[in-house]
């Protein structure tokens, strides 16, 4: 492998976050590091906290919790490929999305809309302005 990737040694918790692409730049896998949103173990850690093979790392970043076992030390950012080989994800599966309903488009120009379009966008909104009068 290249980039220094190796089964032993030590690396800064932030730095091999930010290797194996869990979070988009050093700077945010250290502010989430002082934030108290990394934990290494269970224990909340500092950006330079060392990790080596077998820690166990949890990353609490854009609004999803990974966690994931450290197999490989690396120093430098890896391509994708390379960085899943890095760590076995224990993560979670993702919340699912949201349904969105589609909203109502109207073509420009069309002037007001009607009683009865109006109903029918109160209606795809699902704000339903109740049962009659």
């Amino acid at each position: 492998m290249t980039a220094d990737v190796s089964d032993e040694g030590t690396v800064r918790v932030d730095t091999w976050i930010w290797s194996v692409r869990l979070t988009k730049t050093r700077s945010q896998a250290a502010s989430a590091c002082r934030a108290g949103h990394v934990r290494v173990n269970g224990d909340r850690v500092k950006p330079a906290h060392a990790v080596r093979s077998g820690d166990e790392v949890r990353v609490f970043h854009a609004g999803r919790e990974r966690v994931v076992v450290v197999s490989k030390t690396v120093r430098k950012r890896v391509g994708p490929p390379v960085a899943v080989q890095c760590y076995v994800d224990n993560s979670p599966p993702p919340p699912p999305r949201e349904f969105v309903a589609p909203v109502a488009i109207r073509d420009r120009g069309a002037g007001r809309p009607t009683k009865r379009d109006r109903r029918e966008m109160e209606r795809l909104q699902g704000g339903g302005g109740g049962a009659g009068r």
